[in-house]
């Protein structure tokens, strides 16, 4: 599953949950369903504006990526493990939204991908803009990473789908 197709498996998944299930968390400090929602379309609207930055930038950068940056990319996908972000850079997602509001996002997300997938090919791949953890990024990498991203954390909705219906079993 690639590009569009796993943010409409989001949209598909959005349609099955009740509210408290969106909202539910295994334990405080965990996030919802919901927050992980907020958080790759938060996530993937930041790489979009990184993508336009590249397009501004008008001007050549010949670093490239870090290790890590190379691996990821190698890869292709982002490794089957719990990623722990570093001290300081923690945050957490809006867990107030609803259905309709996620899909209203996920719908403009998907519309602002579209618009950028017609024009990606004309940036030049030595405009990047720098990835904290992975390095300088071209415009057509950013893309790849949104879509990296969003499939890594469908990993985390299943885990917490688990969760919810273990404890629903329990009831």
């Amino acid at each position: 599953m690639r590009g569009l197709e796993v943010i409409y498996t989001y949209m598909e998944k959005l349609d099955q949950y009740t509210i408290e299930q969106l909202r539910y968390r295994k334990k405080p400090g965990t996030w919802s369903i919901g927050q992980v929602y907020s958080h790759i379309i938060d996530v993937a609207l930041e790489y979009l504006d990184n993508i336009r930055q590249c397009e501004e930038s008008c001007s050549e950068q010949p670093l490239g990526k870090t290790e890590a940056g190379e691996r990821l990319f190698g890869e292709g996908a982002f490794p089957p493990v719990k990623i722990k972000l570093p001290e300081g850079m923690e945050y957490s997602p809006n867990d107030a939204k609803n259905k309709a509001d996620h899909l209203h996002d996920l719908n403009q997300l998907i519309d602002n991908i579209r618009a950028w997938d017609l024009r990606i090919a004309a940036i030049p791949p030595s405009y990047k803009v720098r990835h904290g953890g992975f390095g300088w990024l071209n415009a057509r990498e950013w893309h790849d990473l949104i879509d990296m991203h969003t499939r890594h954390h469908l990993r985390q909705i299943k885990e917490i789908e688990e969760q919810w219906n273990k404890v629903t079993v329990d009831r």
